[in-house]
């Protein structure tokens, strides 16, 4: 089943057991899902979707961290709630060490020597590694690996 329509069957469940909150944050996907389709007319595929998905994700870790510099834990809670639903839609992340070891192989292979490589760097870990990695942890991984 692609990721599309398990979104839409687990909307529909949600409905059937009236669970708000799962619902409104399903909604809030799909409508993130249309508005993409609809900027770029173009027919979302599971890489598409996964994405946004890490968009909305990083949306709620901004706000989560704003709402509790302003001893907002009613807000925060709301937003972390929000992300574990959302976490549902993603694949299975690599742990910091698979991502350190798919890094220093990217360097090796592509000969970066130092900081100034990093653009270069980053480029080819997006492609191997979106979707796959949390991109905070992979940009970390290739400064360490760039500054040895």
């Amino acid at each position: 089943m692609s990721l599309k329509a398990q979104i839409t069957e687990d909307m529909k469940t949600a409905m059937r057991a009236k669970d708000s909150a799962r619902l409104g944050t399903i909604r809030l996907l799909q409508a993130a899902m249309k508005q993409k389709d609809v900027d770029e007319r173009i027919e979302l595929d599971d890489a598409a979707i996964i994405a946004i998905v890490d968009k909305l994700i990083k949306q709620r870790k901004d706000s989560i961290a704003a709402f509790e510099t302003a001893n907002r834990a009613d807000l925060a809670d709301v937003e972390k709630a929000e992300m574990e639903v959302l976490k549902v839609y993603l694949p299975e992340r690599m742990g910091e060490a698979e991502i350190t070891a798919a890094v220093q192989a990217i360097v090796a292979e592509l000969g970066a020597s130092g900081p100034g490589d990093m653009g270069k760097v980053m480029g080819a870990v997006k492609t191997q590694l979106a979707g796959k990695a949390d991109m905070g942890l992979v940009s970390a991984a290739v400064k360490a690996a760039l500054t040895q």
